[in-house]
């Protein structure tokens, strides 16, 4: 530089206002990657609230659409009397955070756990829901967490002569107590909860605009379709649907959804699915 010359007081360049905003963006994605977008939540109320904060906590904005309703049985003497049972039982199976919630309730305001009992459950939101309410030792699948998964497992294949109760809700698939029956167990079936048709305006789902939808079982799945008209239907298929279990996107595919992603299972699986299609969608 000749002498004499102003020194810029700035060596290296200013970055332009079109880096900026391009560096801005960048972050607002790493730290937001659900910004913008309308993300439709069909879990029962009282099992939404976690995913409802990680996504706002991601700048989605979620919108909750629950397809069923849970309740307490209606004649809790029928339940205590089944929960009696315990004291002859080997081996109690929760098949839902429901199960867990309803179950446990009903145990503890009886005789409490016999310490010979060995608990277990299908997925592991349910198995989570155990540890918090001092559950130590949960018997559940590591890696497919259905019915299937479960009666894979070494602690399910040698139940011969023991008595095994599964705590559900009303109705549900029958696998699981078949398949122990054929094993050689006794299996008693406890209905814990109850289970209902919500009664949500679907035109208000439709008029949300929502940009992915998420369903965690078959039963809603059935109900929101059963609730739509064709042409609803039509608009409604060719939205984003994440699920976490291969048999509900079987059945999603068969009613004519057009974009359906199984995700891992939980609160995890769904956020992940979420954040990696929200990525491809952007770039």
């Amino acid at each position: 530089m000749a002498d004499g010359q102003a020194r810029s007081p700035h060596p290296n360049p200013l970055p332009q206002a079109g880096e900026g905003a391009n560096e801005s963006l960048r972050e607002l994605q790493v730290n937001q990657p659900l910004a913008g977008l309308n993300i439709v939540i069909t879990r029962p109320r009282e099992q939404a609230a976690g995913l409802v904060k990680r996504i706002e906590q991601l700048g989605g904005k979620p919108l909750l659409f629950p397809l069923l309703e849970i309740e307490a049985v209606r004649d809790g003497q029928v339940l205590r009397e089944q929960i009696s049972h315990l004291k002859q039982t080997d081996l109690a199976i929760f098949i839902s955070p429901n199960a867990v919630r309803y179950g446990m309730a009903a145990l503890r305001a009886s005789d409490g756990i016999p310490a010979s009992l060995q608990i277990a459950t299908v997925g592991q939101s349910s198995a989570k829901a155990l540890h918090e309410l001092g559950i130590a030792h949960v018997i559940a699948p590591t890696e497919r967490f259905d019915s299937e998964g479960l009666l894979a497992l070494a602690e399910l294949h040698n139940v011969a002569g023991k008595h095994v109760m599964i705590l559900r809700g009303d109705g549900g698939r029958e696998l699981l107590g078949d398949t122990l029956k054929s094993r050689g167990a006794t299996v008693e079936y406890v209905t814990c909860y109850l289970r209902s048709k919500s009664k949500m305006e679907v035109g208000e789902l439709l008029a949300a605009a929502p940009d992915a939808i998420t369903v965690t079982s078959s039963e809603a799945l059935s109900h929101l379709w059963e609730m739509l008209e064709e042409p609803g239907k039509t608009r409604l298929a060719d939205i984003p649907l994440f699920v976490p279990h291969e048999r509900i996107a079987k059945a999603a595919r068969q009613q004519g959804w057009q974009h359906v992603t199984v995700t891992e299972s939980g609160d995890d699986g769904l956020m992940s699915g979420l954040i990696a299609w929200a990525h491809t969608k952007r770039n």
